[in-house]
């Protein structure tokens, strides 16, 4: 052999050498002890650490979808000038109700760590007014209304309130008032009316209602559509109350009838009258799961604080 081809020869001899025992080194990193591939097998492609852990990370599409809204809520957050805490609640009866998110500021036991974290982080950021003082039909909630209500009035809230995030609970009285297209037409309107102010919309599903569950589910479907198509972050009230009580959530069942007290005292998360959440004493105030599976009150407070301190920490921070 020639002096000149001497050297290439050996140079390509090594990185034969090389590449077979990084090969084994890498079979034995994702290879079993006794595998085919701790034997000397290379496998065709080893992804890099770094990939992996990181594909490992990745949320779920569920989840990722569930959080599609941060974005647009930042987009219309950025156009928001009045005062931050400003929380307004649009809605009825279920709603103005001193028995729904006030008693939260100084009634709270049971509560687990991230529960505990989020009022916190709500007590911290919220104006004190919206604990009880944003009540009652200049604040956007009264008893027996519905969503054409606050599409005639929306304008006057917003100007009044200004509010930094606003939300949003018609349908349990629209179901026998309301055909469904003009009940999602006005929810639409009075969502980018918000929009148009800079204010963040929570969108939250009613609850279902004794006799008509079956139009509420058409109703709640519209709600979270909407929010889907909207860019809104969905409250799921409807959801929390099935999960935890799909076969006796409606305290106007016969099993009920004999509970003591008046109906807000059934121990279920719908009361005796077969519309409005429950109240019963034993569990008002009461955080835990068993509190959140009989008190209805509780539970919409609680999903309701879930649902805001999201939203201060994806948005509004």
């Amino acid at each position: 052999m020639k002096r000149w081809m001497i050297l290439p020869a050996v140079l390509a001899i090594g990185l034969l050498a090389l590449g077979f025992h990084v090969g084994r080194g890498n079979a034995a990193a994702v290879g079993s002890a006794d595998g085919p591939q701790s034997r000397g097998v290379a496998p065709a492609y080893v992804r890099p650490p770094a990939l992996a852990a990181a594909r490992k990370a990745a949320p779920p599409a569920k989840a990722a979808e569930e959080k599609s809204w941060v974005e647009p809520m930042k987009k219309v957050h950025a156009k928001f000038t009045g005062d931050k805490g400003a929380f307004a609640h649009f809605g009825d009866s279920i709603t103005v109700t001193m028995a729904f998110w006030t008693p939260l500021a100084w009634n709270r036991k049971n509560m687990d760590e991230p529960t505990q974290a989020d009022f916190a982080l709500v007590k911290g950021y919220m104006k004190e007014a919206c604990w009880r003082e944003w009540k009652g039909p200049a604040f956007g909630n009264e008893g027996s209304m519905t969503i054409r209500w606050a599409f005639d009035n929306v304008d006057a809230w917003l100007k009044k309130l200004n509010p930094e995030t606003a939300l949003i609970m018609f349908g349990t009285n629209d179901l026998g008032q309301l055909p469904l297209d003009e009940y999602e037409t006005k929810v639409r309107a009075v969502i980018a009316k918000c929009f148009d102010n800079g204010t963040v919309v929570i969108l939250s599903t009613i609850p279902p209602k004794h006799g008509q569950d079956a139009k509420a589910k058409t109703f709640v479907e519209s709600l979270r559509r909407i929010a889907r198509e909207c860019g809104v972050p969905l409250c799921d009230y409807y959801e929390a109350v099935m999960s935890r009580r799909p076969d006796d959530w409606d305290g106007a069942m016969e099993k009920f009838k004999g509970a003591a007290g008046d109906v807000y005292q059934v121990p279920t998360l719908i009361s005796g009258d077969g519309v409005h959440p429950s109240n019963p004493k034993q569990w008002e105030g009461d955080y835990s799961e068993d509190g959140l599976k009989h008190n209805g009150f509780v539970l919409r407070s609680y999903v309701v604080l879930r649902s805001y301190a999201d939203v201060i920490r994806s948005v509004l921070q």
